[in-house]
């Protein structure tokens, strides 16, 4: 199966009339390319000034979340007697980063005896442990509350009420048709009319539970002797979580991240400072999170114990967090070693495949690294552009992973092969499932018919999109200052990217090998530009071409110019 090579360019939204961008651009006093990427996400008149304040100030009431008040009642009756509290999470960044919010938030509160809990990637598998709840109950903990999972977990939700605990579930993910007996479950997709909270990541949730049960304890005098907790001091955990579990960045979660940006880059939490430190990252982005940051944070669950992530978080001095970064940095690069050669293993297996199952892309492996295999899917669908699912078998049984692309929804898929599923869990893009060994192969052909009766021809081509038409006279500093106020970009809300058409490329230089560095003129006018990992596409610069880039701010020795990220090339449809 050869890779993916081509690319449909296609517009995200319709072009905006003139008379609307003049309008929204005077109306803000924007220059009138921001004020039309703004209308090209479809935001206009309020909403593009809500959208460009992103502020705390304007989050929803979490007591609008379905149980939330059950949940805070409980909470707060646990925190006035003394009760113990035991945190759930899960081994992802997300749950990493919720279980060391909701700690560290229930101790600023005021309770006492907080201890918290993560599954082992590769002993327990995904979701609320059995293990962990008969633990808690010998340890005489009163209230479990999960971050990230547990809206699946029938059975050991039965369970926790058996042995007298009370159970409060904050997740985010799509719940079955039979919900777990929960003391509460707060979850926004478990009642309809909630759509400003749906995009909520789990320590999304977990952060409202914590405003929720702060304003509780408020009303009920709880800080009248003494400061109120400050909140927004947990906001740097939100956005780690946020931006690696790669939900929309937009309503609530643009707010949410933009604060907690600011607090990534200041430093102020020391396990955060350290991992900085070991990554080389200086400036914090949504691309250093989640390149840099959440895959140290995510490399000692796909291979040992996810808790060593939460004691970084956790850590109080930054000298005993360096040594706890250090050693998720070494994990990090054992997974990348591993990852390559499921990589390897992948493609070996996927070129045996019968061409008549390359729809949907099953592959199973003895002996495949369960930490890792989510990662190969997701470049595997990268190189192939089809809905994959990678399955570390181990003797009779199988963990898998799975990655989707636009136009086929993997929850929606894999529910419809449940017949052969033990089973599943998650989302659109991404999922996890268990399938015996023997079922692998009926598995592998009604996933790949389903994804041949739901996907066409150009669903099978990746789209690469941009915002519309740019001169490069329209261009400079100032200009991308202002669109800087767009970020922080990620899923909901992609950083621009704009046509230049019929333009030429001057003074064309090769670096290391691999990357391209020149000038795009058009019209008179010219930028320096630089595409990277483009190299061995130098030919297709001849002439009159096309392109789509990102236009950003060069900063180099103190030296700020304007520079256009070229994300692709063609030959100019006009001249």
């Amino acid at each position: 199966m050869d890779p993916v090579t081509e690319r449909q360019w296609r517009r995200r939204a319709e072009t905006p009339d003139e008379g609307r961008v003049a309008e929204l651009a005077a109306r803000l006093g924007l220059e009138r390319l921001t004020a039309r990427l703004l209308l090209g996400r479809g935001l206009d008149g309020g909403h593009a000034e809500t959208f460009l304040r992103a502020r705390l100030a304007d989050l929803p009431d979490p007591f609008r979340l379905p149980d939330m008040q059950r949940a805070v009642d409980r909470l707060a009756a646990a925190i006035a007697a003394g009760e113990p509290v035991a945190v759930h999470g899960d081994y992802d960044v997300d749950g990493i980063s919720g279980t060391a919010l909701l700690v560290a938030g229930l101790r600023l509160l005021g309770a006492e005896g907080v201890s918290w809990h993560i599954p082992l990637r590769l002993r327990d598998g995904y979701g609320l442990s059995a293990a962990a709840l008969h633990d808690a109950a010998a340890a005489r903990v009163a209230v479990v509350v999960t971050v990230d999972c547990g809206v699946s977990a029938h059975a050991e939700a039965v369970l926790a009420g058996q042995l007298g605990l009370d159970l409060i579930v904050t997740d985010h993910h799509q719940p079955p048709t039979e919900l777990p007996p929960a003391f509460a479950l707060v979850n926004p997709h478990c009642a309809t009319g909630l759509d400003e909270f749906t995009d909520l990541a789990g320590v999304g949730v977990a952060f409202f539970l914590l405003i929720a049960l702060r304003k509780q304890l408020r009303d009920h005098g709880r800080f009248a002797a003494g400061a109120e907790p400050d909140l927004r001091q947990l906001l740097d955990l939100v956005a780690l979580g946020t931006i690696a579990d790669l939900v929309p960045l937009r309503g609530v979660n643009r707010a949410l991240c933009k604060a907690g940006l600011a607090l990534l880059n200041s430093d102020h939490r020391p396990g955060i400072a350290a991992l900085k430190q070991v990554a080389g990252v200086d400036s914090v982005t949504t691309g250093t999170v989640g390149f840099q940051l959440a895959p140290r944070l995510n490399a000692a669950g796909r291979l040992e114990d996810a808790g060593r992530g939460v004691d970084l978080l956790l850590e109080p001095e930054f000298a005993s967090a360096l040594p706890s970064a250090q050693h998720l940095d070494q994990c990090n690069r054992e997974r990348r070693d591993l990852e390559e050669q499921t990589f390897r293993a992948a493609e070996a297996a996927l070129a045996a495949l019968p061409r008549q199952q390359r729809h949907g892309i099953v592959l199973a492996g003895e002996g495949w690294h369960p930490g890792v295999i989510g990662i190969v899917a997701s470049r595997l669908v990268e190189r192939y552009h089809r809905p994959t699912v990678l399955i570390a078998l181990d003797g009779d049984t199988g963990k898998g992973s799975a990655r989707s692309i636009r136009g086929f929804h993997l929850y929606q898929g894999l529910e419809a092969c449940a017949d052969c599923l033990d089973g599943f869990g998650g989302h659109a893009m991404a999922a996890g499932l268990t399938v015996a060994a023997a079922r692998v192969d009926a598995f592998a052909e009604a996933f790949d018919r389903l994804a041949r009766a739901r996907l066409n021809d150009d669903d099978l081509i990746p789209s690469l999109y941009h915002d519309g038409s740019l001169l490069l006279e329209e261009v400079d500093l100032a200009v991308l200052q202002e669109l800087a106020s767009l970020a922080p970009f990620g899923i909901g809300n992609p950083e621009p990217v704009l046509l230049v058409e019929g333009a030429r490329a001057m003074q064309v230089q090769t670096l290391k090998d691999q990357h391209l560095k020149f000038t795009v003129c058009q019209g008179g006018y010219g930028h320096p530009a630089i595409a990277f990992g483009m190299a061995e596409r130098r030919s297709e610069l001849q002439g009159a071409i096309d392109l789509l880039v990102s236009p950003q701010i060069n900063s180099y020795r103190g030296r700020e110019t304007v520079q256009l990220r070229v994300k692709d090339v063609r030959p100019a449809l006009t001249d």
